[in-house]
């Protein structure tokens, strides 16, 4: 399946990005469990979350399973492939969809650690090499 056939992603807000982070680390939680690891960066309310939370589950961005009257939230999508999908559609957007041009951009935006370049490096040989 290319990018073309996949459906459509619904993207997620900058405070449901949040709220997947949290969940991607917990692996899954409850609204409280969220609530208490971002409380923790911001001032924020627990309606607020659990709104958002619900949104996200009409989304489709968050599945959610029942255990005794706690309601358990899990992201629907690998944090891999969420950003692989944002990735391409900012590739598309922004650049033509050349995965080159994003790429010389965003390592021209600020400087890469000697890892982050031998890890760059090693993808290229392994692209080369396909």
């Amino acid at each position: 399946m290319t990018h073309q056939d996949t459906p459509a992603l619904k993207k997620p807000t900058e405070a449901e990005l949040e709220i997947l982070r949290a969940l991607w680390s917990k692996g899954s939680a409850t609204v409280r469990d969220v609530y208490d690891v971002l409380s923790q960066e911001r001032p924020m309310g627990y309606t607020t979350v659990l709104k958002t939370m619900q949104i996200m589950l009409e989304k489709g961005l968050v599945s959610r399973t029942e255990a005794g009257k706690a309601h358990i939230y899990a992201a629907a999508m690998r944090e891999e492939d969420m950003q692989g999908q944002l990735l391409q559609d900012l590739s598309d957007k922004l650049f033509s969809g050349s995965p080159a041009l994003l790429a010389m951009h965003a390592l021209s935006m600020q400087p890469a650690s000697d890892e982050e370049i031998q890890l760059i490096k090693a993808l290229i040989e392994r692209k080369r090499g396909a």
